[in-house]
């Protein structure tokens, strides 16, 4: 029996660079990045705040869209015109 995993094919519509997340391939190459310079701690400072930014600007287009659908939905009880 060997140990070795099966190679799973990215699913289709997957991100360029065969990743298959937003991120395209880049946050492995961040990481490698990291241990091989060691960037000091301005720089990790930086990447983190990077990283909360997209995280708020996600939230926002989350937000606006549940009130946009909160909006265009009639609420209950509301009257309808009956021919």
């Amino acid at each position: 029996m060997s140990n070795e995993k099966p190679v799973q094919e990215p699913a289709t519509g997957a991100a360029p660079g065969g990743s298959g997340c937003a991120c395209m391939g880049t946050g492995p190459m961040i990481s490698e990045l990291f241990t091989r310079l060691g960037p000091d701690e301005t720089t990790r400072t930086h990447f983190r705040n990077a990283r909360l930014e997209i995280l708020k600007g996600l939230r926002h287009i989350l937000d606006q869209r549940i009130a946009d659908l909160s909006a265009s939905r009639p609420s209950k009880g509301a009257k309808v015109a009956v021919d």
